[in-house]
């Protein structure tokens, strides 16, 4: 069966695809969704018979994969999306339509009979800093105020990866309307808890995600599973998932990531986690972004919430493991500080010392940063993902 590519642009234009999506998730006609600006080479290989796309991961280990996702993953993960938050509603594309999360919109607004609403602005997503199309922050408000105000459901929801969240809060028109979703998801990367405690203390319905191309988006929400997805931890301390929403495999790909296993098909990924008596999904972090320093191990989202929480003007905090010939890997700290706070550039030993002893009640004496550097904007790659490659080398510099 044919995989065809569907180049999805930015802004109302994407809403020409969408009847070439509709047919997509009848089964019969398949699709690879891309950025209009790449050329994407689609490998040959075995497909299920009722594919519908082929998402292209976000390329954390590497060169980015191709999940086949089903039409029956598909619908599976927008009626569990609906049943969660309450029905079937009106959703505004504020994210890349050619991501999963974005995508999703697309295909969550055909399955409930809506027509989703696309920001007006090109490039109003912020997921690469202040780079060609980025807007600034009060564009990015302004442009979701004018959108809001042309849904018509009854319902309204939309996706957000954090940094959105963070410049949208920051924003009285951005909060406003923020206020008028019945449900807004954010996913990509965690979601700083300052930063979720202030949103929804302003009136704002957060429901955070975690999921991935591989379990068609989001597919565990304030911390539990979806309706028939089951999360479990594996022998290694990382998260299997399993249920209707997990893809057939990678198109062209052996893999023993996926595995048949109690009448369903696990996804094992590469997600450090535990799962509690009652269900609810903790994610540490991703198992290969783990530091060893001098012998002790450190998940770099530990560290991240303790600096956030703890250091005042932090914002916003990327933890990555720097070469040390002495103990191995040392923990070195990038930060994004709110207007008023430290200039960008390393932070001096003074400093350095200023945080560790910030952070000395809260973290172990080993996971406390021996680098620190201050950036204007956080590298991102992606659906709004920190590129710790990136930051390392920052820190490096």
């Amino acid at each position: 069966m044919p995989i065809t590519p569907l180049p999805l642009p930015a802004g109302p234009a994407v809403l020409d695809a969408l009847p070439t999506l509709e047919r997509a998730l009848t089964g019969t006609a398949p699709i690879h969704p891309h950025s209009p600006d790449e050329s994407p080479i689609i490998p040959d290989g075995p497909v299920p018979d009722d594919l519908a796309v082929t998402v292209a991961t976000s390329g954390s280990t590497g060169t980015p994969k191709l999940s086949l996702l089903t039409a029956a993953n598909l619908i599976a993960s927008a009626e569990a999306t609906a049943e969660r938050l309450g029905g079937h509603g009106q959703w505004l594309l504020a994210l890349p339509p050619h991501h999963i999360a974005g995508l999703q919109v697309l295909l969550r607004s055909i399955t409930a009979g809506t027509t989703p609403v696309v920001l007006e602005a090109s490039g109003v997503t912020p997921l690469r800093g202040s780079g060609r199309g980025a807007l600034a922050p009060q564009d990015s408000a302004f442009a979701l105020v004018e959108a809001t105000a042309r849904m018509h459901g009854e319902r309204r929801y939309t996706s957000l990866v954090p940094t959105q969240l963070a410049r949208l809060v920051d924003d009285p028109l951005g909060l406003e309307a923020l206020r008028r979703f019945d449900a807004i998801l954010v996913g990509g990367a965690a979601t700083a808890a300052p930063l979720l405690d202030r949103a929804r203390s302003e009136g704002v319905r957060i429901v955070t995600t975690y999921g991935m191309s591989e379990t068609a988006g989001g597919c565990v929400y304030n911390g539990k599973p979806l309706r028939d997805v089951t999360v479990r931890t594996g022998v290694d301390g990382t998260l299997e998932i399993g249920g209707p929403v997990v893809a057939h495999g990678y198109l062209g790909l052996e893999t023993d990531a996926f595995v048949a296993r109690d009448g369903q098909t696990w996804f094992r990924t590469s997600d450090l986690g535990s799962v509690d008596g009652e269900g609810r999904v903790t994610v540490l972090g991703r198992s290969d972004d783990l530091i060893n320093t001098g012998g002790m191990k450190v998940t770099p989202r530990t560290v991240e919430d303790a600096v956030v929480a703890h250091v005042p003007a932090v914002t916003g905090a990327v933890v990555v493991g720097l070469p040390d010939p002495e103990w191995g890997q040392i923990i070195g700290l990038a930060a994004v500080t709110s207007p008023g706070g430290p200039p960008p550039g390393p932070v001096p030993p003074e400093g350095l010392g200023e945080i560790r002893e910030m952070l000395r009640p809260h973290l172990p004496a080993h996971a406390l940063p021996r680098r620190a550097l201050v950036v204007t904007e956080m590298p991102l790659r992606g659906p709004g993902k920190p590129d710790r490659t990136a930051v390392a080398r920052l820190l490096e510099g």
